[in-house]
């Protein structure tokens, strides 16, 4: 098995930011009673390693983080590099981060409607970890987060 390359802890930072923004579909696990549920998603949008993610209110993951808001993402880039962010998903009500990302993404605009659709939730996930592996090495280098 090949040995993947060594990781530079000065770069873990960049090479992890560099895995989220290459994966559009992270997976997202929630907690349903004491079954993990995890699904793919689509940020809206990503400021650092804090990671919004639109929902409808229908949606069985509504009920599963208004029960237990711990929630993880795990990113995967085509050469196998992983970046899982811990952290806890709150419901953002600010109308003005609202108004940007509604602005920011036409497929949302399309499929809702309206910024006022009472269908719309918009998760704002805050990391208290995020780890970076580069391909398989089964070893997890900590993202600082004081870079986050």
């Amino acid at each position: 098995m090949p040995q993947p390359a060594p990781v530079d802890p000065g770069q873990v930072t960049q090479l992890a930011r560099e895995v989220m923004r290459h994966d559009r579909f992270p997976y997202l696990a929630t907690i349903d009673g004491d079954q993990p549920r995890v699904r793919p998603v689509s940020p809206v949008r990503t400021d650092g390693f804090t990671v919004y993610v639109a929902n409808l209110r229908a949606y069985h993951k509504t009920v599963e983080i208004e029960a237990n808001p711990r929630v993880e993402l795990c990113y995967l880039d085509d050469g196998h590099n992983q970046v899982r962010l811990t952290g806890r998903a709150e419901v953002v009500t600010d109308r003005g981060v609202l108004r940007e990302i509604w602005d920011a993404n036409p497929l949302l605009r399309q499929y809702l409607g309206s910024l006022d659709n009472p269908e719309l939730i918009v998760y704002r996930i805050t990391p208290s970890r995020v780890r970076y592996m580069r391909e398989w090495a089964l070893e997890y280098y900590e993202v600082p987060l004081g870079d986050c």
